[in-house]
């Protein structure tokens, strides 16, 4: 199947992406309806685990091939995944887990999500400084900009891949690349890019990512990506059966944890989430990255001379190529958000409706590959009935 395929035999469409039948969901960067495919996986999973132990009725190597897919798709090795849910959980796990030492710093920027902040702030109880990145424009991150504000005691500067309202992607790899010849650690919370755009960790030590957003995958059914050369300086914060070492099930003299990525998962699996998460990397896998990318750009690339045609305001209207993300935020000015957001529900478009730091408020279209022309252009048709 093809982005082109989709488009062309709107049957098709509605039969792997059922909400297409009922909605305009332009609200990805928020949390995606279910491709039927990945509903499809979940439900046999399920199903077969009506039948026997739930483990038990795992086909052969399962978890180890999702696994290995998940790695394959961020060109990184299966022992440098670990599945442990949320992004918020990911990331509270790298925080929580480093030999921090009082001096030491990380960078962060504040109007990141929250979930790549609070995680942070919580260690200045440790004596670690947690410094707010200074930036010239809202959410528009520079290598420029985190070269002037780290120091020799910086430890880990941790960024989001794209912010959640602009939608402007940081340059991960030239990024990453400057940090670690300053011996500085580099932490991503990728979920709004991973799915959407490809998303490297060759110059990355951590990286996070739930499957809800642009992998079109269920809630809480995240990846956790560690670099094997930093897993022994990052300490499991969460103790159990499944990553402390228990021979036969008994409790051991001593922690021993497991040797890879997989030392961070201490309990069950949750295999309906991980059916879930598997079947969504196939069917990127199937549509292709790049070719995902190629059609967030084509669509960003008409809707904002459009939206700014009509007079609204957009956050971050020219992005170079590489700093490119899926969101498209718009404002009408002197408008009303709120209810400009609630004219576009009652047409049955999904959007998501976000504020800035300033107080002003913003309208966040995030489409995805499967959505047409003809659904975007319903927003401009709402657009141009409410002036």
């Amino acid at each position: 199947m093809t982005i082109a395929e989709l488009h062309a035999n709107e049957e098709l469409r509605r039969h792997e992406f059922p909400v297409a039948a009922h909605k305009i969901h332009l609200g990805h960067a928020a949390v995606c309806p279910l491709p039927r495919r990945v509903a499809e996986a979940i439900q046999a999973r399920a199903l077969a685990a009506t039948l026997d132990d739930q483990e038990a009725s795992l086909p052969p190597h399962y978890l180890t091939d999702t696994r290995r897919l998940v790695a394959e798709t961020l060109k990184a090795q299966p022992e440098e995944i670990a599945f442990v849910g949320p992004t918020s959980v990911a990331l509270s796990y790298v925080a929580a887990g480093m030999p921090w030492k009082k001096g030491h710093n990380v960078l962060v920027y504040h109007d990141d999500y929250p979930s790549n902040v609070y995680p942070w702030m919580a260690l200045a109880d440790r004596g670690v400084e947690v410094r707010l990145l200074n930036i010239r424009e809202y959410g528009k991150i520079r290598l420029v900009d985190v070269q002037g504000q780290v120091d020799e005691n910086t430890r880990l500067v941790a960024l989001s891949s794209s912010h959640f309202v602009t939608g402007w992607r940081v340059n991960v790899d030239a990024l990453g690349k400057w940090l670690h010849s300053r011996g500085i650690l580099f932490s991503v919370d990728a979920i709004q890019t991973l799915g959407a755009f490809p998303t490297s960790v060759e110059h990355v030590d951590f990286l996070a990512a739930d499957t809800h957003k642009w992998m079109l995958g269920p809630c809480a059914a995240g990846v956790l990506y560690v670099r094997r050369e930093v897993q022994a300086r990052l300490a499991p914060i969460v103790h159990g059966w499944h990553n402390v070492k228990s021979p036969q099930f008994l409790t051991a003299e001593d922690l021993h944890f497991r040797n890879d990525a997989r030392k961070y998962e201490a309990g069950s699996q949750n295999l309906l989430g991980l059916a879930g998460l598997r079947a969504a990397f196939a069917l990127l896998e199937e549509i292709g990255i790049d070719a995902i990318a190629t059609e967030l750009a084509r669509k960003r690339a008409w809707m904002v001379p459009a939206l700014l045609e009509r007079g609204c305001e957009v956050l971050q209207p020219e992005m170079p190529p590489e700093n490119l993300g899926g969101m498209i935020s718009f404002a009408v000015p002197g408008g009303d958000m709120p209810a400009l957001h609630g004219n576009l529900g009652a047409a049955g478009i999904v959007t998501s409706l976000r504020n800035s730091r300033d107080g002003r408020r913003w309208i966040r279209l995030s489409p995805h590959y499967y959505n047409t022309d003809a659904e975007l252009h319903r927003v401009l048709e709402v657009l141009d009935g409410g002036r």
